[in-house]
């Protein structure tokens, strides 16, 4: 008895393995980002793991981040509850993420290195020194993962 294989599953329009054309502006890097240009795409890839980030991109939002937790900390310890730096680290768990993963796709490098973080202090420091070095042209093959 011979049977034929199932046929391929129709291509998805948007969503996992959908094509990306090339020069997608949502995966592309920024090059040269500004503080607001790093800080609204942070927020419009929310939640996007594929693609890639510029190093100015990750910095910037890396540095307003830390401004705007020590803000809430200051107003924290002010007001006596830390409600307000827990909902902003819930906020931001995610996007941060996803944008640390798109900075090591940059670099040719799996987003999943990120769980180095589990590793105390060297796994930081490895991936610090990942994060500020220099974009690799073999990391757009991430452009369209």
């Amino acid at each position: 008895m011979s049977y034929e294989p199932y046929p391929p599953p129709p291509p998805e329009p948007y969503g996992y393995g959908a094509p990306i054309p090339s020069g997608d502006p949502t995966v592309a890097p920024l090059r040269g980002a500004t503080p607001q240009q790093a800080a609204e795409r942070f927020f419009k890839r929310y939640a996007l793991f594929r693609g890639r980030a510029s190093r100015s991109e990750f910095w910037w939002w890396e540095l307003i981040a830390f401004c705007i937790a020590i803000v809430l900390a200051i107003v924290a310890a002010v007001i006596g509850t830390g409600i307000l730096t827990d909902l902003w680290g819930l906020a931001t768990i995610c996007p941060s993420l996803a944008l640390g993963a798109r900075r090591l796709h940059d670099t040719n490098r799996s987003g999943w290195w990120q769980l180095l973080v589990l590793i105390p202090i060297v796994g930081w420091i490895i991936l610090i020194v990942w994060w500020a070095s220099m974009e690799k042209p073999e990391g757009a093959r991430y452009d369209a993962a």
